[in-house]
C-alpha cells in the first residue's frame, strides 16, 4: 500500500512497522506481520531493515541474497528500466550493504540460477523451522 510521507512517518513513529527504512530517497516498510500459527514470515528487505528485525526478533534468520556480480546486477536493473544514474547508485549502495550484512547474516545465497537459489533458500527455511521446533 502506498501512502504519503506524513502518513508513513506517523505509522512508523507509532510502531506500526516491523522494520522500515529510507533508501535512495524513498520510504519502505513492512507492517507488523500476524501470520497464522505455524506459518513462516519471509521478508525481502535491505540491511537497515534486517538489523531492525533482528533487534525486535532476535531468533530471526537472515539470508543475504547476492547477485553473481556487480555487472549482472547492473544489467538486471537496467533491464527493468532503471536509469543509468540510479543503477550506479544502487550498485554502490549494494556493495556497502553486502559488507555490512556479512557481519550479521546467518547464510549467503548467490542468485545466479533461480531454481537453485530458491531451493537453497527453502532448505535454509526448513532447517530453521526444524531447529525452532526442537527448542520449543
Amino acid at each position: 500500500m502506498f501512502v504519503d510521507e506524513a502518513t508513513f512517518r506517523a505509522r512508523a513513529e507509532a510502531g506500526g512497522f516491523l522494520e522500515w527504512a529510507e533508501f535512495l530517497g524513498h520510504l519502505y516498510g513492512t507492517p507488523n506481520p500476524e501470520p497464522p500459527e505455524g506459518c513462516d514470515v519471509l521478508l525481502e528487505i535491505d540491511v537497515q531493515g534486517a538489523r531492525q528485525v533482528l533487534a525486535r526478533r532476535p531468533s530471526s534468520v537472515v539470508i543475504l541474497l547476492l547477485p553473481p556480480s556487480d555487472e549482472v546486477q547492473a544489467a538486471r536493473l537496467a533491464a527493468r528500466g532503471d536509469p543509468p544514474e540510479q543503477v550506479a547508485a544502487r550498485i554502490e549502495t549494494g556493495r556497502e550493504e553486502v559488507r555490512q550484512a556479512r557481519q550479521f547474516a546467518h547464510h549467503e545465497v548467490v542468485n545466479d540460477d533461480l531454481d537453485r537459489a530458491t531451493t537453497e533458500v527453502a532448505g535454509i527455511v526448513d532447517a530453521a523451522r526444524a531447529a525452532h521446533l526442537e527448542h520449543s
